[in-house]
């Protein structure tokens, strides 16, 4: 490669926003709350000691502490197919225990969070706090009980449903509604999760089930992890400006994530495609296992769509575009951070790689000119004042 095209290369690979001394130092004191960190389910698949430095995740303790991260919620992530094959219970529990593992292991580096009260209690000497937040609420089933049960466990969210419908509420991939909204069952999860005091979380499910979830529920909702549908039109798993004024006006916040499949239109268009690849892939197996004929391979599925889908490149500003947007739209107030670390398959903007990377996004956010008490409030600040307000209705 000629010097001058190498140059060109290292300078578009660079972070637009690259931390300093401030961003830095801002990071460390401000109490950084990221809603969606999948690292539970890369733990299933390649197990890594998260207390020290772990290459293949993009979450660890090392990476965090640089980062300044000090409440990481862990996401309890079953597939459709897993509620679909009725493993859906088993996986969350295993999941679960292997975040509970971690912080035994490591007690001078990790602890459980269950309520927003002990975050400045348990975070002394450095510690990274885990709460629990359930992705998809198949592994309830249609017990309602599972709810108190996985309370206990630690889940504190739960993302009504993920990549298709379940037994309570409608998915924003699905191209076929079963509920157009909420089913009977869905209806009364709510109403029970207000009364447990675990957030309602309307990523993923559809507009219909999120604009019904939000008018039903009695306590403010999130969004753990949705960039702004204006930025990507087609896109209903973003989420839509109506329906981001409704998390506000109810007092919640919408969390944005850094996953290029969400804040950029071209890896956007990706995602719809790929999950609509999947739906019809999974439905051709089940064909042929019905038919009892060899089925479709899994991984050359998977080879042959990455190669014929490279991920866009990305930069940091299109998070802090999103970020512009809803702050506008919105307000300050409302705004937050689901990053969707380890749970995006590498595909994220250059400077936002890795836990590691927040003061690129503080310093990102200090060059647009937000003061650092409104940084304050997007690191963390309106998360733990929502997780509050749903802890205390349930008290009452």
């Amino acid at each position: 490669m000629r010097p001058t095209v190498l140059a060109a290369a290292l300078l578009l690979a660079a972070p637009a926003f690259a931390a300093d001394d401030a961003a830095n130092k801002l990071a460390q004191d401000a109490i950084i709350v990221d809603t969606h960190i999948d690292a539970p389910g890369g733990l299933m698949s390649h197990w890594a000691e998260l207390g020290k430095d772990a290459a293949k995740f993009e979450f660890d303790y090392p990476k965090a502490r640089k980062g300044g991260l000090d409440v990481a919620f862990m996401s309890i992530y079953t597939s459709a197919k897993q509620d679909g094959e009725g493993t859906a219970w088993q996986t969350a529990n295993e999941m679960i225990d292997a975040v509970e593992a971690l912080a035994a292991r490591n007690p001078d580096k990790f602890a459980l969070l269950r309520s927003p009260q002990d975050v400045d209690k348990l975070r002394q000497g450095g510690r990274v706090l885990l709460p629990l937040g359930m992705e998809n609420g198949a592994p309830i089933g249609d017990d309602l009980s599972q709810l108190k049960f996985f309370f206990d466990r630690g889940v504190r969210y739960i993302t009504l449903a993920h990549s298709a419908a379940n037994r309570i509420a409608d998915s924003s991939y699905g191209i076929e509604r079963k509920w157009h909204g909420l089913s009977p069952f869905g209806k009364r999860v709510v109403a029970e999760m207000n009364r447990l005091g675990i957030m309602v979380d309307v990523s993923h499910i559809s507009d219909e089930s999120a604009k019904e979830t939000i008018a039903l529920s009695k306590t403010p909702v999130i969004a753990s992890h949705s960039a702004f549908r204006h930025f990507t039109p087609d896109f209903e798993r973003n989420i839509s400006d109506e329906l981001a004024k409704a998390v506000a006006a109810k007092g919640g916040v919408v969390q944005i994530p850094f996953g290029t499949a969400f804040v950029d239109p071209k890896g956007a268009a990706n995602t719809q495609a790929h999950f609509r690849a999947i739906n019809e892939f999974n439905k051709r197996n089940a064909e042929l296992k019905a038919a009892g004929k060899p089925l479709e391979s899994e991984d050359e599925f998977d080879k042959a769509w990455a190669e014929a889908h490279p991920p866009p490149q990305t930069k940091i500003d299109a998070v802090l575009d999103q970020i512009d947007y809803a702050v506008k739209l919105i307000g300050v107030d409302h705004v937050g951070v689901g990053s969707d670390f380890d749970g995006v398959d590498g595909e994220l903007p250059d400077g936002l790689r890795t836990v590691a990377d927040y003061p690129n996004f503080v310093a990102g956010l200090q060059a647009r000119g937000y003061k650092d008490a409104d940084i304050r409030k997007i690191l963390g600040g309106n998360l733990l004042r929502v997780w509050t307000a749903v802890e205390a209705a349930a008290t009452r």
